[in-house]
């Protein structure tokens, strides 16, 4: 895995257990999934909005910013269930060599 991914996934399991008034994801833990879906929410749709503004504008630095944070929230929601960026990156990893349509074939008959 990315070092800082690594690094990401500790401090994550790390603030899992802190408390709530001094971490933010301690705070997001706290409140549950549901809680921690509507930000993953938001950030989609912030990120969303930054693309059709890097298009229009051809700056991509809130790109960037707002996909970092759909990154960051994501592995929240991962952490949460247990998981971490190290299955999501198993899971890439097991699609190389594997033609994409034929991978969504695959899922549409499970």
């Amino acid at each position: 895995m990315n070092d800082v991914l690594q690094q990401l996934t500790s401090v994550l399991e790390q603030r899992k257990s802190a408390a709530p008034d001094q971490s933010y994801v301690a705070s997001l833990h706290e409140k549950g999934l549901n809680k921690i879906l509507e930000k993953l929410g938001e950030e989609c749709v912030e990120t969303i909005l930054a693309a059709k503004d890097a298009q229009l504008s051809g700056n991509k630095q809130d790109l960037i910013y707002e996909t970092a944070d759909l990154w960051f929230h994501s592995l929240v929601m991962l952490s949460h269930l247990d998981e971490s960026a190290d299955s999501v990156l198993n899971e890439l990893r097991r699609r190389f060599d594997l033609s994409g349509l034929d991978e969504k074939a695959s899922r549409s008959k499970s």
